[in-house]
């Protein structure tokens, strides 16, 4: 009976450590699929303390930062600091003390290119000292819980939320420069903004522009691949040929780059919906894969079997 009783507890013990084996697991996937495209909350890392953040000298007084997150962009000047952009705030402090090096550690104002974390989540810091502006729909996902990568995303504490927004676009004239921030829709997301310092000559492209890689487009918060291949294309259209650019992600790059990245997903996406079109389902798709020279694009957040299964997702939507 004692026997019987010991094995009992013995299964049940070990199917609970199962569980909990299981249930770490799988926390710990999500929690790495979010930081590893670079869009959740990753305050529960522990190794916050080895992030560095590198600052590089864009042209004129346009610098650009680089931490855990998104790149950030910088305007210094007499009147002081802005920034596009803050990265995640367990890296706040951090990126304050970057910025002291240019001049503040408390820059006037904080222009969001989008919602996601990796890009916003620094407003709880700087919101306190700056002003904070973005486009509505920023403001309006920032406020509520969202969805990403299938999980839900809790809203953004209050002082963290744009306090000046707008629909089409807004100039702001500091430092010498006539900034404007335009919103291009539906790309990324449908809230992205794109930053352009003219006597600069600089433009920070947020998350519309991977550079050399496939990008993320977040259908779930209204982004759409076709948008984003309206946007790129209206951009180059419009970007001076010999201007700097920052990405959302990677290097400070040239109108090269971004006319190379339009190109990627101009093909690539024709390669879907042709295969869409004569009825090849995902599976087949993502089996078939892309060329050879697209390769290297996959080696990024986004793999090639995700940018397919994005694509396809994206033009299956009516």
């Amino acid at each position: 009976m004692n026997f019987l009783i010991y094995f009992e507890s013995f299964k049940i013990k070990t199917k609970r450590r199962k569980i909990m084996r299981r249930s770490l697991v799988l926390f710990l996937c999500a929690a790495s699929t979010l930081n590893a495209f670079g869009h959740g909350d990753d305050s529960h890392f522990p190794n916050q303390q080895d992030v560095q953040v590198k600052t590089t000298l864009v042209s004129g007084n346009v610098y650009m930062l680089q931490g855990r997150g998104g790149n950030v962009g910088a305007l210094t000047g007499p009147e002081g600091i802005l920034i596009v952009d803050d990265d995640y705030k367990a890296i706040s402090t951090k990126l304050a003390a970057a910025l002291k090096e240019l001049g503040s550690e408390k820059p006037r104002f904080v222009l969001n290119t989008h919602w996601h974390a990796d890009h916003t989540e620094g407003n709880e810091f700087f919101g306190k000292d700056s002003t904070i502006i973005a486009h509505i729909n920023v403001r309006k996902r920032m406020s509520q819980s969202n969805i990403l990568f299938g999980n839900t995303i809790p809203a953004s504490p209050v002082q963290a939320w744009p306090v000046i927004t707008y629909e089409d676009s807004i100039t702001i004239h500091f430092d010498g420069e006539d900034i404007k921030a335009v919103h291009y829709p539906n790309g990324h997301t449908d809230g992205d903004t794109v930053v352009f310092f003219p006597k600069a000559n600089v433009v920070h492209l947020g998350d519309d522009f991977f550079v050399g890689r496939f990008p993320f487009v977040d259908l779930e918060s209204g982004g759409s691949v076709q948008g984003l291949i309206n946007n790129v294309g209206s951009l180059i259209a419009k970007i001076p040929a010999d201007a700097k650019l920052i990405p959302g992600h990677g290097a400070i790059s040239t109108m090269d780059d971004l006319k190379a990245y339009h190109q990627m997903l101009l093909e690539t996406s024709k390669i879907v919906t042709d295969g869409m079109k004569k009825k090849k389902t995902l599976d087949e798709l993502k089996k078939a894969g892309f060329p050879e020279k697209f390769k290297a694009a996959g080696s990024g957040f986004i793999k090639t079997e995700q940018w397919i299964e994005t694509i396809y997702k994206s033009y299956s939507k009516k």
